[in-house]
């Protein structure tokens, strides 16, 4: 039987936890609904951010189901009951080491209004969510999952279920950190219109499409969504085709194959050979008075053994012929050992994936596990030369690197060694993304000062991208140190899995420093607060804007949003919102308990009707054809008294 280990309170965590440096983004107008509880599963990082949103952001009740109260994060989640606000619901904790049907049945999943398995193993995750779904058909299940095929398939047979994995939404925050402030962020839409983040100062204001203003990073801390929408040096925009795909030049194989088989140890066998055979045709053609051609000669053909005896020669001549003969009997089987030593270690070192040549301005990543994984897909795909560290063999990221042809070391990251087998002196950024802090900032400062002690002290630092949990340890990791690029996985990845369970669709998110922006797809709600009013109504600064809309009619998407017409409940907004903005405006499209029929009155006057772009209308149909089919928002496509279009 599960342990209950009784309620905890709510409230905001301090500096050792989860806004410590962030200005307060609260979730002001949100009223709690302790009716409603939501389930928890997991006692990792992305559990305790995700049941710190839910309590935080939405005021929800929460049961967080931990397997002890010892390991991992467990103890931090049952010390929420320290903090001292108790105005808003409780989070309960229960102790169960597995998630069987008993104790999720104790748990109270057959009331839960939703359920989140974060857990690590996928395998626990699945299978929690098919006993979940045995219990009640109807009940939201949020899966974190890695595996894709997986978690396509356990989308498509649970029916209402969203499935998410914390290393894909996290991923690209860090790899934007690695290449650069400037690197685009590319978020596919569900409609495959294709959305890119980018510096305005890089932009041509004749031929690109601004879609929302992200935030303002000249102070030392970023704005987002600030209100002069023109003080804004992050913008979002549309990207018209593909994403461009680059890939790495290849490399000269001739080289590459002389430096794997001629290994250090048959350099210097073959190179004191030289010398023994050099030394020897300068004695035998000093003796015998021969040119170099022919002393030369003489000499290669005595050392492998072809020699005959003069015993009527000089001592001296006598003393180097012997010479050379012991060179030549110890000189074939040493080569011949050394050559297959070598082929032999440069085949093991192809088969294991370690480096077989010197590399240059390449990204080293350190930690294969999920976020390591998709790291080092992400940096691959952008065409860069990737070194993939891990100290275990089975790590997940291992059979990846394999797969992709990334070269990778199996080894200790805070060991010298390791750091200069990986180039740490020639590469262009070191990422760290192991689960542990100290492990991740150790293996940083000893891979700066391996660079710095091969460069010098007037060469650039190398750029260093750091995987922190603790906010206020970033920040202080940042005074001291001066490492400035630092994410947060389960920071990043939290928010989505939040708002998957409130029912909403989080589509990407975006990376500002370490703060989060969320892509969402909301319905407007019937009867809800959104429904009659108009777009310019629903943004607000430094919250929440909305970059386009979706009509209910073939869901046709507007991008240049319409400044007067009243949205109604088979619309679908696209909004780009804060965390504590995105919960709000969720609060707003909740649907009323009795909504009141669609009809003019209720949307507040007659919608305008919306014409589309001269470059899209259709040509005037010739007599004797049917009539073109009316644009967005004609007479034709108004709603109906009945509710209907």
């Amino acid at each position: 039987m599960p342990l209950h280990a009784g309620s905890c309170g709510t409230g905001r965590l301090d500096g050792n936890g989860y806004d410590a440096g962030v200005p307060d983004d609260s979730a002001d107008g949100i009223d709690p609904e302790p009716s409603r509880r939501f389930v928890v599963c997991g006692d990792n990082a992305l559990a305790r951010r995700l049941i710190t949103e839910l309590v935080d952001r939405y005021g929800v009740a929460v049961t967080a189901l931990l397997p002890s109260l010892t390991d991992n994060h467990a103890p931090d989640i049952a010390e929420l009951a320290s903090v001292a606000d108790t105005a808003g619901p409780r989070p309960e904790v229960v102790v169960a080491r597995r998630l069987t049907a008993e104790v999720l049945d104790a748990a109270g999943v057959r009331a839960a209004a939703a359920v989140a398995l974060v857990s690590a193993d996928d395998v626990a995750n699945v299978d929690a969510a098919l006993i979940i779904r045995e219990f009640d058909p109807d009940v939201r299940i949020v899966v974190r999952l890695f595996n894709p095929v997986l978690g396509e398939g356990v989308a498509t047979m649970l029916g209402d279920c969203a499935v998410l994995s914390g290393s894909e939404i996290a991923a690209p925050a860090f790899v934007a950190a690695t290449l650069g402030d400037d690197t685009p962020t590319f978020l596919r839409l569900p409609d495959d219109e294709l959305l890119r983040t980018a510096s305005r100062d890089a932009l041509d204001p004749a031929t690109t499409d601004v879609v929302c203003a992200l935030a303002d990073t000249s102070g030392p801390e970023p704005i987002t969504l600030p209100e002069d929408e023109d003080s804004a040096d992050l913008v979002l925009v549309r990207a018209y085709g593909r994403r461009r795909t680059v890939r790495a030049r290849p490399r000269r194989r001739l080289l590459r194959t002389a430096r794997l088989i001629l290994g250090r140890r048959l350099r210097w066998a073959l190179g004191a050979s030289a010398a023994l055979l050099v030394v020897g045709s300068v004695m035998l053609g000093q003796a015998r008075d021969l040119d170099p051609v022919q002393a030369g000669y003489l000499t290669l053909l005595t050392a492998l053994g072809s020699a005959e005896a003069d015993p009527a020669g000089s001592l001296v001549e006598k003393l180097t012929a012997l010479l050379l003969v012991i060179t030549g009997v110890a000189l074939v089987p040493t080569v011949t050992a050394l050559v297959v030593d070598s082929v032999v270690r440069a085949r093991l070192a192809v088969a294991a994936g370690r480096l077989t040549d010197p590399l240059d301005g390449h990204v080293i990543v350190v930690g294969l596990g999920n976020v390591g994984t998709r790291v080092v897909q992400e940096l691959h795909s952008f065409g860069l030369t990737v070194v993939a560290v891990d100290r275990a063999p089975t790590a997940r990221g291992v059979a990846v690197a394999r797969e992709l042809g990334v070269p990778y070391l199996i080894g200790d990251a805070t060991s010298p060694e390791t750091l200069r087998a990986a180039s740490v002196s020639t590469c262009r950024a070191l990422v760290v993304l192991c689960a542990d802090d100290v492990t991740n900032l150790e293996t940083a400062l000893l891979g700066r000062s391996l660079h710095r002690a091969a460069n010098g002290a007037v060469a650039a630092p190398l750029r260093v991208v750091l995987r922190l949990f603790d906010e206020g340890f970033a920040s202080r990791v940042q005074r001291a140190f001066g490492i400035n690029h630092s994410r947060s996985v389960s920071y990043l990845a939290a928010p989505a899995f939040a708002a998957a369970m409130m029912g909403r669709e989080v589509i990407d998110t975006i990376s500002v420093g370490r703060r989060v922006l969320l892509v969402a797809e909301l319905p407007v709600g019937a009867g809800s607060d959104l429904e009659g009013r108009s777009c310019p109504q629903v943004s607000r600064p430094r919250e929440a804007r909305v970059i386009a809309m979706r009509t209910g009619r073939a869901g046709q998407t507007i991008w240049s949003l319409p400044q007067r017409r009243p949205l109604v409940r088979t619309d679908r907004l696209l909004v780009v919102a804060t965390r504590a903005g995105l919960a709000a405006l969720l609060a707003r499209t909740v649907p009323s308990v009795d909504p009141p029929p669609m009809s003019p009155a209720t949307l507040g006057g007659t919608p305008l009707r919306l014409l589309r772009p001269p470059a899209t209308r259709q040509p005037p149909a010739r007599p004797g054809e049917d009539d073109p089919p009316p644009a967005a928002g004609d007479a034709t496509d108004r709603p109906t008294a009945e509710g209907g279009r």
